[in-house]
């Protein structure tokens, strides 16, 4: 498939080739690849059938004229998962999550490395420079060092040592610069000019952006084939109502609505999905930029977040791309501070089983926010990004007491029994809070089970209906109840009128939670009996926790 390369300024067209990196007619440095969509549109679909499923499957649409499967590491085709736990924590029965984690380096800047490798191992290409804060360093190298091509590795002092290490493992020549990330690119630029070598521009680089383009076409099929073709007969393919992904200098998500708006132009999909670029608080130019109503930019100077390789200061002309692309979608930038992000890092491994980086558990901070805030509907397919795996848990993120020590006697006379009982009650004392979670359904305790578990060490105890839940409460005697009211046969309503009346369990106190509106009557019932009352799907709310935390602490 033949395609060219279209400048952004003046709309001149030239043949690709990586080392030619500015528009021959106007010097510009913001152009894309384009791709003859009307002959794609009849033959696409019977193109990448049966093709397996990664990222060369959309061949036709990347700008390499001869891929080399001896150059690939098995990049693309990450899974869609369900998110079902937080997704009905938050009230979203359609929240998918797109896991870049299981790329070949755990990062969605594998599909970024395999693209640009391959192109400049067609084009010859000996050696490159890119600066990172990490995760596109580490792919680049492991692709670099696939293909024989020497990587000059930019970097800040204050990129993980791990990441670092990983990066030299590959033969990279790491280069630590004690600085800003803005300014370790200026540093790269600098070097690679002087030295006539082919540099990674982020979102300047017309194989970046294809690559990230991928993330869309795959998002495209795995949605329809979880939820169904769309209603509308004369597309093929669904896209989500929403795509969210944690952003620094914004090169996804700019790929990612190209891939969209390509599909829209083969006439596959009706519309491109609104698209939300979280950041992180501490350095937010774009969300701030944005917010203020600002055409370009302010730049952040001195980034204020732990969260180092999402501190990127001045975005230059890709908020300008971005922002276009999130007004024309109806879409939103959001920011979150560190704290937020560490929790929400917290929940997704605890509810989902999916450790993230804090790079990428921004996304989901985000996601947090605008379910609160309402932009985000119950009824919205949403996918967010996951781009990295941890790697691994800095300390501040777990905090103090994060394990538990067994140290068993190495006498040779102790009883190892005695001694290893002892241990364990030690991992697992009896002082732990005891919680009853009285409810009929078992998707609504599970929901709150795994709540309470993602925030601390409690013993939690169900029950599947009143009157066992009852019965569990008079034999139990827990710190907290979470009950709800309307249950079969014994209803909440009866549990409480049954628990006042004997004093042992009169003053313990309870948590109601209902799936519906109360009546003024219901409500008037419950005055003085509880000490807080619930919606479910509103168990995101800060409330419930904080109401938990006060209870029993």
């Amino acid at each position: 498939m033949s395609f060219v390369v279209r400048c952004m300024d003046c709309g001149h067209a030239a043949p690709y080739f990586p080392s030619s990196i500015n528009c021959p007619r106007c010097n510009s440095q913001w152009r894309e690849a384009e791709y003859e969509y009307d002959s794609l549109a009849d033959s696409f679909l019977r193109q990448i059938a049966g093709r397996p499923f990664d990222l060369w499957r959309y061949r036709e649409l990347l700008p390499i004229r001869n891929p080399n499967p001896s150059l690939s590491l098995g990049e693309g085709g990450s899974p869609l998962i369900r998110a079902v736990n937080l997704g009905m924590m938050l009230g979203l029965p359609n929240l998918f999550i797109k896991d870049e984690r299981q790329g070949p380096t755990a990062s969605f800047k594998d599909r970024q490395a395999a693209v640009t490798i391959a192109a400049l191992k067609e084009a010859g290409i000996t050696e490159m420079v890119a600066a990172s804060t990490g995760n596109v360093a580490i792919s680049y190298s492991a692709y670099a060092a696939r293909a024989g091509i020497k990587l000059w590795a930019f970097v800040t002092s204050l990129v993980p040592a791990v990441k670092m290490r990983e990066i030299a493992l590959y033969g990279s020549q790491v280069v630590k610069v004690t600085a800003s990330y803005d300014q370790a690119k200026k540093l790269a630029a600098e070097f690679a000019r002087q030295r006539n070598l082919y540099l990674d521009m982020g979102a300047r680089t017309i194989t970046s952006i294809e690559a990230m383009k991928t993330i869309a076409f795959e998002i495209s099929e795995q949605v329809t084939s979880l939820l169904g073709p769309p209603a509308n007969a004369a597309h093929q393919w669904r896209t989500p109502d929403w795509y969210i992904q944690a952003i620094s200098g914004g090169m996804g998500p700019i790929g990612v609505y190209k891939g969209f708006r390509e599909l829209r132009q083969m006439g596959l999909v009706d519309r491109i999905p609104a698209i939300a670029p979280i950041q992180a608080d501490g350095c937010a130019p774009m969300v701030t930029s944005w917010k203020k109503g600002l055409e370009e930019a302010e730049p952040v100077l001195s980034p204020r977040t732990h969260i180092e390789t999402l501190a990127t200061g001045d975005p230059g002309r890709a908020y300008t791309l971005l922002r276009k692309y999130v007004n024309e979608t109806h879409g939103v930038f959001e920011s979150a501070t560190d704290e937020e992000t560490y929790r929400a890092m917290h929940v997704l491994a605890k509810m989902e089983g999916l450790s993230a980086e804090p790079a990428a558990a921004v996304a989901f901070a985000g996601l947090f926010k605008l379910v609160r805030a309402g932009t985000i509907k119950p009824t919205d397919v949403v996918v967010v990004n996951c781009t990295g795996h941890t790697m691994p848990a800095e300390p501040y993120i777990l905090g103090d007491n994060w394990s538990r020590n067994v140290v068993l006697p190495s006498r040779a006379e102790d009883k190892p029994q005695e001694g290893l009982l002892a241990a364990l009650t030690s991992v697992a004392p009896d002082r732990f809070h005891r919680v009853v979670i009285v409810d009929d359904s078992p998707e609504s305790r599970r929901l709150i089970r795994r709540i309470l578990q993602s925030q601390g060490n409690f013993q939690i105890i169900e029950a599947a209906d009143g009157k066992s839940g009852l019965e569990t409460i008079q034999r139990e005697l827990p710190d907290l109840i979470i009950l709800d009211l309307m249950m079969p046969e014994m209803d909440g309503f009866a549990v409480l009128d049954a628990l006042k009346a004997k004093p042992e369990t009169a003053e313990i106190p309870v948590i109601v939670a209902s799936a519906k509106e109360l009546t003024p009557e219901e409500k008037s019932r419950l005055e003085g009996q509880i000490q807080s009352l619930m919606q479910k799907g509103d168990f995101l709310n800060d409330e419930f926790l904080d109401e938990v935390r006060s209870l029993i602490h």
